[in-house]
């Protein structure tokens, strides 16, 4: 009985991407649920607001510390964090879930510091790891997630009644925060991934293309995006968002997407990042009065943020635990219901009289593609490693 469990926290892929999994579909499905009229309301906050913080800042924060934990290791040669810590900061992360559920009943300074608190302690393990081989990308990365947490305060402020009208602002610049981070790692990965696939193959021309200038040209602005939110200056937020969606879209298409086709744990990055890029420039588009908002919100979210975790968690999960880098078919069928649950949310935003028809099919869409990523890879988070016999 407790050595699934202490397997569970014994690696960070292990215990976050799973909790991102099971995250995901039980917070779908309370919202689903209250919007059909048959759910409680324990939390302080509007329906909404608790909504758009456990998607972005509570699915968010565990795909962040899941990644982290797993990549800074492999990045800096250092020895992995201990049992101990993985689940200290699972409980933590854990706690905030309830902090925020609860919160009705809670003092909001307690919810805020309990769910403020797993970032930090997952940057400053990170911090220590990286300090000993500095790297300006990954350093990037950790500046990124200190916005995402910036954004998180924001709405706590709101909700404490320091900052009123916070909320929605901290949750346009956390999720675009994450975007951000997506044009950082994403562009990283992606194209690395899919020019070794290819190298594989036995294939040695017309690789991918990632030239480092058109690289930061992408990155800055998808940065400055949620500084610009945070500081109040929407149109230069919009604006860059604009010019990160543009440069990201140009740079997927020198990635050879199209020989990634049979390979769905391939296709998933590039399509992630391209919804990620086209979800930039609608939001972009919307600030200037072209297009609707909560439309482009929504497929960078689902489509954007949702298909590239996704990708990036299933991918980290079976090659560190010793599988063959190919999608289960129940997890490549996921693959393909994220786009589809973005579209069927933007039907819903786009179409008023279908609201709450397309909100239904989108959120079960996308319990529907989580359930099959978390039921399917049980075996990864709870079970053994396997050999490379077995593999």
């Amino acid at each position: 009985m407790f050595e699934p469990a202490k397997r569970l926290v014994s690696a960070g892929y292990r215990v976050f991407f799973f909790l991102a999994g099971a995250w995901a579909v039980i917070a779908m499905t309370l919202w689903e649920v209250w919007l059909a009229g048959l759910g409680v309301e324990p939390y302080a906050m509007a329906p909404s607001e608790w909504h758009a913080h456990e998607l972005i800042f509570g699915y968010g924060s565990a795909a962040l510390a899941g990644f982290l934990l797993t990549a800074a290791p492999n990045w800096t040669k250092a020895r992995d964090a201990s049992a101990l810590f993985f689940a200290v900061v699972s409980g933590l992360w854990l706690a905030g879930r309830l902090a925020l559920w609860l919160s009705g009943s809670l003092p909001l300074w307690l919810v805020a510091v309990v769910d403020l608190s797993v970032l930090p302690v997952v940057a400053g393990k990170v911090l220590g790891m990286l300090l000993s081989r500095p790297k300006p990308p990954q350093m990037l990365i950790l500046a990124a997630i200190a916005l995402v947490w910036l954004a998180d305060l924001v709405m706590h402020l709101d909700w404490m009644g320091v900052l009123p009208g916070g909320a929605w602002t901290g949750a346009r610049a956390g999720l675009l925060a994450l975007a951000a981070l997506i044009v950082i790692i994403g562009g990283r990965v992606t194209p690395a991934f899919t020019r070794n696939a290819m190298i594989r193959a036995g294939r040695e021309e017309r690789l991918p293309l990632n030239p480092m200038k058109l690289a930061a040209a992408g990155i800055a602005p998808a940065l400055l995006v949620p500084v610009a939110l945070l500081a109040g200056f929407d149109s230069v937020a919009a604006g860059a968002a604009l010019v990160a969606g543009l440069v990201a879209l140009v740079r997927v298409a020198l990635w050879r997407g199209g020989w990634t086709l049979g390979q769905p744990i391939l296709w998933i990055l590039h399509l992630g990042y391209a919804l990620t890029a086209l979800g930039l420039v609608l939001w972009g588009l919307a600030g200037f009065g072209i297009g609707q908002e909560l439309a482009a919100l929504h497929l960078l979210a689902i489509g954007g943020v949702g298909g590239m975790t996704l990708a990036v968690m299933s991918r980290a999960a079976l090659g560190h635990s010793g599988r063959a880098l190919v999608a289960p078919r129940a997890v490549a069928l996921a693959y393909g219901l994220v786009p589809v649950a973005a579209g069927l949310r933007m039907v819903g935003a786009l179409v008023p009289g279908l609201y709450l028809p397309a909100v239904l099919a989108a959120g079960a869409v996308w319990v529907l593609a989580f359930a099959l990523y978390t039921g399917v890879l049980m075996p990864v988070f709870w079970g053994p490693k396997v050999t490379e016999a077995e593999a």
